[in-house]
């Protein structure tokens, strides 16, 4: 079974949402370096995009300006959708990231024009204000999406650290955001970040 045996609805802009929301069954397939907190394996897309969804509606409290909540945790969990096709790049990858913007434009593409036009494109708009971190709303959700991996390391003695070989300059600079964002937060990430280093989950330099 699977996709080829759609029945379709008869209502063609119908049976686009069924196949899309069945395309983005494939999230859970789609594996991250960061490790679940029971150490048991690797999280997927899928729970990753809800865990920072879940705590988009905790944490405004600490932005410094007011984000729009639903619209923050809408980008939280389509933002990631296009590593469906493009895959999951490590964010300390360096080479990886070299050709991860057209490899996620090529992604988003195949993606969203299988939805209907005003749907897909209302999705893109979405990833794209996210990965462009320029609104109140994008700012907030990218860092949830940098502190919840974060919160991961910090409980799984610096799983993704250590395998990365991460230091912390490339750590604090991806956390810049929380810092001009969130500093009450980011006051957690840097004393998480002292003591990673004291216990030797991840080289000051």
């Amino acid at each position: 079974m699977g996709i080829e045996d759609f029945l379709s609805s008869g209502n063609l802009r119908l049976d686009q949402q069924l196949k899309f929301t069945a395309e983005i069954d494939r999230m859970t397939e789609v594996y991250r370096r960061t490790i679940l907190i029971s150490g048991v394996r690797n999280e997927n897309d899928a729970e990753h995009s809800w865990h920072i969804a879940v705590m988009a509606l905790l944490l405004k409290e600490y932005c410094v300006e007011e984000p729009n909540v639903e619209r923050a945790m809408k980008m939280c969990v389509v933002h990631d959708l296009i590593e469906i096709y493009a895959g999951d790049t490590f964010a300390y990858d360096v080479k990886g990231n070299e050709d991860k913007a057209e490899r996620e434009a090529a992604a988003a593409d195949k993606l969203y024009a299988q939805l209907p036009a005003e749907q897909g494109a209302e999705l893109r708009a979405l990833w794209e204000e996210f990965d462009a971190m320029e609104t109140v709303d994008a700012k907030y959700a990218s860092c949830l999406d940098r502190l919840q991996p974060l919160l991961h390391n910090t409980l799984t003695e610096g799983h993704t650290w250590r395998n990365g070989g991460a230091v912390r300059p490339q750590i604090e600079e991806r956390m810049h955001i929380i810092s001009e964002f969130m500093p009450e937060v980011y006051e957690w990430v840097s004393k998480n970040l002292d003591r990673a280093v004291a216990l030797g989950w991840l080289k000051e330099k």
